[in-house]
């Protein structure tokens, strides 16, 4: 495909992403294939920020087994990617102050290049994912990272993952949780911050 032409197109999809066209993303998905051939791996880091007490308390304080609450974000062209009250950050891999991740997913390659992809962020940046935006059960890091690797791929992230904040308001301790839940914000911070995001 001719590179002009693919760049173009690239970019009139990225004029529609902040009005959450899932069908520009779909056919973002299928338009991939760039000229000069290149191929960047993605991956999904999980962080259980409860550090295993999820695990071990949630049959008693929840009625039901919650393997642990996830922090996740994207790694993509040497840099982590994540959403948080800051808004879009990044770090390099395992700079935040969670450390290095308890698993990693690999979600595969895109052809995506990294000009086009900071164009998308900024698109998020400046729409849906502003800081003030953030919420910790309705529009949070796992929100983020699963739109982004969708865009990248054209997969979600897995649904254990995005599904567990309304797993644990459905009982009656998450309900009675919820106006504490609700005011805070997850933001990792620490100081190997790349290209000026956020608050590194």
């Amino acid at each position: 495909m001719n590179k002009h032409i693919c760049h173009n197109r690239y970019k009139n999809i990225l004029s529609h992403c902040d009005k959450a066209d899932v069908n520009a993303v779909s056919d973002l998905s299928t338009t991939r294939a760039m000229a000069d051939g290149s191929s960047y791996n993605v991956k999904l880091y999980i962080y259980d920020l409860s550090k295993g007490l999820a695990r071990q308390l949630s049959p008693m304080m929840l009625g039901k087994q919650v393997e642990g609450i996830w922090h996740t974000s994207i790694v993509i062209y040497g840099e982590e990617f994540f959403f948080g009250g800051g808004g879009i950050t990044s770090c390099f891999p395992g700079g935040t102050i969670l450390g290095m991740p308890d698993s990693t997913v690999d979600l595969g390659n895109t052809e995506v290049p990294q000009d086009l992809f900071q164009e998308y962020l900024s698109s998020l940046r400046e729409s849906s994912y502003r800081p003030e935006k953030y919420h910790i059960f309705e529009h949070n890091c796992n929100t983020f990272s699963s739109e982004v690797a969708q865009f990248l791929t054209g997969t979600k992230i897995p649904s254990y993952i995005t599904d567990l904040p309304s797993e644990v308001l459905s009982t009656p301790f998450g309900q009675a949780l919820r106006p504490f839940l609700d005011s805070i914000t997850v933001t990792p911070s620490g100081n190997n911050g790349m290209n000026g995001y956020g608050q590194w």
